[in-house]
Order: structure tokens, then sequence, then C-alpha cells
């Protein structure tokens, strides 16, 4: 019997109480699986475990996951994303394989813009951190501007974002930000929703980003992901981890960067 299975109410509420209370008496709940999150196995008769249900425009599955990785929550995701993410889950298909960068029209304060997303390893007081630099393609403007100005670190600062002058210190926790990662891969940076409501995408891959394993286990190890935002022409396409911290110093040295921590979905914010 799954004792170590955790249901939250709002997938009690998506799935009903009747399909909830057979998972929790281990009628439907696996023997075994790969989590959701960090693609390492768990055991729900001897790990605590988080159902993780995805719920696309059409389909919803249901996952599971470490719960020292993420919480039981519901995840609602493109329909493209959730079809992906089944055969990942399922091991049908390869999972897709995209090189970082992603790229594509993305909603972002001031608008739609085109931004890159690098991973990486961050050392920090001798200890890796998982982190993703954000970047642009093009300058970023304030809605309702005229003018050719480039407001994007304005913009994230008025989000709670905080200018980076030394990449030495760990970034601040940003409260009600998130990063989405599924089926062992890069799904989204999550954002507030407006008035409270359910948190919406700031960034989100066309299709899931692969992250190495390094940056999977320093994840699951820290349960925090550094983000770092530059302008356009700030830090570029780096082919490896030490010239992409290179970039970060010399854009937090001319005042060009911005950062803060954030947890995997759904997690709370410190």
């Amino acid at each position: 019997m799954p004792r170590m299975l955790d249901v939250s109410d709002e997938v009690r509420a998506e799935i009903g109480d009747e399909e909830a209370d057979r998972l929790l008496v281990g009628e439907d709940a696996p023997r075994s699986y790969d989590c959701t999150s960090c693609r390492t196995p768990g055991d729900p008769e001897n790990d605590r475990t988080s159902t993780v249900l995805f719920v696309g425009e059409e389909t919803a599955v249901l996952a599971f996951a470490h719960a020292t990785c993420i919480p039981s929550q519901v995840v609602s995701v493109s329909e493209e994303q959730l079809q992906g993410a089944v055969r990942s889950i399922t091991g049908d298909s390869p999972a897709p394989q995209v090189p970082a960068p992603g790229e594509g029209p993305q909603n972002v304060p001031g608008g739609q813009a085109v931004l890159g997303i690098t991973s990486g390893l961050v050392l920090i007081d001798g200890a890796l951190h998982p982190a993703l630099v954000v970047e642009p393609t093009a300058p970023i403007a304030r809605p309702g501007s005229t003018g050719p100005g480039d407001d994007f670190l304005p913009l994230l600062i008025e989000q709670g974002f905080i200018p980076v002058t030394d990449t030495a210190e760990l970034p601040s926790p940003l409260n009600g930000w998130s990063v989405l990662l599924a089926a062992g891969q890069l799904h989204a940076v999550l954002q507030p929703g407006a008035d409270g409501g359910s948190p919406v995408a700031w960034w989100q891959a066309h299709q899931a980003l692969s992250v190495t394993d390094g940056w999977r286990a320093a994840v699951n190890k820290t349960q925090r992901v550094l983000i770092y935002a530059a302008p356009v022409g700030s830090i570029g396409q780096q082919p490896r981890e030490d010239l992409l911290r290179d970039a970060l110093d010399k854009a937090a040295a001319g005042g060009k960067l911005v950062a803060a921590s954030m947890p995997l979905a759904g997690t709370p914010g410190a």
C-alpha cells in the first residue's frame, strides 16, 4: 500500500474523490515510477511521492514525482507540450532534442518578443547552482512607447528582479515566480497571474528543452533555479559555462544584468 502518496486538494478536485481514494489505497498507484522532475526511480511505498496532473486543452495525464522534487499539483500546459511529455514519460519516442537557447514568440513585460534561454551551472560560494540566462533577440519596448529604447531591464526590475553588481552573490528569491521542469525537461518560466490568479507563462518553450544530468542533479539539490536576464547583445551564445560566466560578469560590471532565484513550479517561495 502506497502510504507515502500525496494527492493535493486541487488534484483531487480534477480527478474526483473516487479516483483519488483508489490511488491512496494503492489500486491505481504504480509500484515504481520515474520521477517526472528528476527522472530518477521512485517507489511510493518507500518514497514520499507527489501526484502531478498535467492538463492540456483536450488531454490530462497523471504523473508521479518525488515529493522532495515538486509537490502534488495541477500543471496547465499546451496540448503539444503535453503530448511531448507523454512520449517522454512513456518512452514511446525519444524526448525532443532542442539546442539552447530556445526561441519563439514569448510573452514578456512590454509585449511579444523572442527570448533566448540558455541553461548552465553557476558556481557561488563553492556550490554549483542551476541557472537560466535570458536574453531577447531584439530590444523590448515599454507598452505605449514610441521610441527605439530598450526597457527590458526596467520592466523586469518592476516585476521584482534585482540588479546584479556581483555574480558571486546569490540572487534574491522572487515570490510568485517559478520554473516548470517536467519529465526531466524545461517547459516554462511562470509568473503570477493577474489579481492573484493561477500562474501564467512568462517564457514557454515551443518544445521542451533538454537540460544536462548535472543541471538536473543541481536543481534537485537546491530546489531553486537562478534566473539571469540581460538586454539584447549583452551575453550571446556561449559554448562553455566558463565563457558564459565571463559574459555574466561583464554584463554585471556594465550594469546590464538583473537576476532572481525561484523554486520549481508549485513550490512555496522563500
